[in-house]
């Protein structure tokens, strides 16, 4: 179950998963460390990491599967440990004002999911869209019977209207390859006014309108019931917050387009996937396309056998490139913490995935962790 690589380090840092790729384990190696790392398909049970931890841990690396609670935080930093790496870029699996409150450092792996992220979401976009995944059943089991002029008829997307909630990294690369890409207005709802995003946007738009080709508009939207009654496709990214549960309810699944597609690649839980269900059973001609669910990996109930829904694996940031890299940040997060690196000064991620990285930290979510140890 629990491999051990290094036994002699002088840190003892656990993987609660084996990562993807190899320098992540030399990047804790050649800093003294370590690895105890669980190597095993089934996931660890919760008294399998406790028993890792032990009375002697210096950090941990896990996974948005766990629970970092209250007491689990409380154990980890019972045994020493001075940060817990969390191999993911969204964190709401972790009590942030516990680690706080016990002196651990919480980290993630933000920027390497960026771009991966978003082709995933364009990809579902396009199989809701164009029903890609109704049309493989129909092949596969036998029923093309040879072209038809109403066969699998589909959405267009150039010129249509794309709503984003959140304008954020993940939220912005996926916008703007759907309006460089296939034509499409943007509009976006957040806390706050994103003039980049507009910016950008505007300048696509002199390059066609010097092409002659029909300019894309951007605009934002303060209020979101208005973003839900314009937008033909919806795409979710926000953070899973208390504020951010179910914030797609019945009541705003109704106030959407009857023919509108829905696009998540964020959290599950920021549907009601309940109403979803409903929703979709009744308006065969709005589509879903889903990459998380609310009570992952359980759906529920109906969800799977809707024709008009696309579901996917969680597999936004499932690229070859961004899990290795994913795993170099996770790593050097830790080492940047127990070595007492300064946080990355600039949003140069990538700098950190080479062999000979700067000292510093590229990711702490609560630096005032930090301060005393």
């Amino acid at each position: 179950m629990w491999a051990t690589l290094n036994p002699d380090g002088h840190r003892r840092v656990v993987v609660t998963r084996d990562l993807p790729g190899e320098l992540w384990k030399s990047v804790l190696v050649d800093a003294g460390c370590r690895i105890d790392v669980w190597r095993s398909p089934a996931r660890p049970a919760p008294d399998d990491i406790a028993a890792a931890i032990g009375d002697r841990c210096d950090a941990v690396i896990g996974q948005l599967t766990e629970s970092w609670d209250s007491e689990r935080l409380r154990l980890l930093s019972a045994a020493g440990a001075r940060v817990y790496s969390n191999y993911a870029v969204g964190f709401d699996n972790v009590d942030i004002e516990a680690a706080t409150k016990h002196g651990i450092a919480v980290t993630n792996t933000p920027g390497v999911l960026t771009r991966t992220t978003a082709e995933l979401a364009v990809g579902l976009t396009l199989a809701a869209a164009r029903r890609i995944v109704e049309a493989d059943a129909v092949v596969r089991a036998g029923r093309f019977d040879g072209w038809e002029p109403d066969l699998m008829l589909g959405t267009q997307l150039y010129g249509k209207t794309l709503g984003i909630v959140g304008a954020g990294r993940i939220g912005t690369a996926y916008a703007l390859s759907m309006v460089r890409g296939f034509g499409m207005n943007l509009i976006y709802h957040g806390p706050r006014r994103k003039v980049r995003i507009e910016e950008l946007v505007a300048a696509d738009a002199a390059l066609e309108r010097s092409d002659g080709r029909r300019e894309p508009w951007c605009r934002y939207v303060p209020e979101l019931d208005d973003l839900l009654a314009e937008s033909d496709v919806l795409s979710l990214h926000p953070p899973l917050t208390s504020s951010t549960f179910h914030l797609l309810n019945a009541c705003r699944l109704d106030a959407m387009k009857r023919d509108a597609i829905l696009v998540n690649v964020s959290r599950g839980p920021v549907i009601d996937e309940e109403a979803l269900v409903a929703h979709c059973r009744a308006n065969l001609s709005f589509r879903a396309a889903l990459d998380v669910f609310e009570d992952e990996p359980a759906l529920k109930p109906g969800l799977a056998d809707l024709p008009n829904v696309v579901l996917a694996p969680h597999i936004g940031s499932a690229s070859t490139w961004t899990r290795e890299s994913m795993s170099i940040i996770a790593a050097r997060n830790v080492v940047g913490v127990l070595e007492g690196y300064p946080l990355l000064d600039s949003e140069d991620i990538e700098s950190m995935l080479a062999p000979d990285a700067p000292e510093a930290t590229p990711s702490v979510l609560n630096p005032a962790a930090l301060a005393g140890r």
